[in-house]
């Protein structure tokens, strides 16, 4: 199975390191790591990671430059792509089919050939403009999964926070995760009033 990471330059590179330290751990995965220039600025920045370790990371790594690379092909079959943090310039490129880059174009092709593209997109607030992008998106087939917090999981630390995003991402590969349990539902604490509320 092989599977593109593409980090941006939006905040929150933690996502998309987090990311291909969880892929590592499976054997039958195989990862395909694309950093974009303002994204490799940023981690540093975010991070107490270097840009030479989050690459060790990947299996392969491919310079955003390179319109030549395999994964700008439709016929290199992968099982799709995340972007993880996607910039607004990255989903605006997407949505346009503007594939001036390699992130674009993996991303292009990963609609085009109809397998998952995910695309945590990392902006707040939003305006008319970024809606608009993110519904084209959603309407191209791309999933639009920006990392929302969750507390129904009683989070301890920012770990917690970004974990489960990253289970999202594993669920919607059906990948099997043991980062956040499956919601069992909710369970009454308190006993109803005699009205019932």
């Amino acid at each position: 199975m092989r599977l593109v990471v593409a980090i941006t330059g939006a905040t929150g590179s933690i996502y998309g390191i987090r990311l291909l330290e969880i892929l590592a751990g499976y054997r039958e995965v195989e990862t395909h790591l694309v950093l974009s220039r303002p994204a490799k600025r940023t981690l540093v920045e975010e991070t107490r990671y270097s840009v030479a370790e989050v690459e060790a990371l990947a299996d392969h790594v491919h310079d955003n430059r390179d319109i030549g690379a395999s994964i700008a092909s439709g016929s290199f079959r992968t099982s799709g792509m995340i972007i993880a943090p996607c910039s607004i310039k990255t989903a605006s490129a997407v949505a346009t089919c503007h594939a001036e880059n390699l992130i674009a174009r993996a991303a292009d092709v990963t609609l085009k050939e109809g397998r998952p593209l995910i695309m945590l997109i990392r902006e707040t607030p939003l305006h008319v403009g970024h809606l608009k992008c993110m519904l084209a998106l959603a309407e191209m087939g791309a999933v639009v999964l920006p990392p929302m917090p969750a507390f129904y999981n009683r989070p301890k630390d920012l770990d917690d926070i970004v974990n489960h995003t990253i289970a999202r991402v594993l669920d919607r590969l059906s990948l099997p995760q043991t980062l956040v349990e499956e919601w069992q539902g909710t369970h009454p604490r308190l006993p109803l009033g005699p009205s019932g509320d």
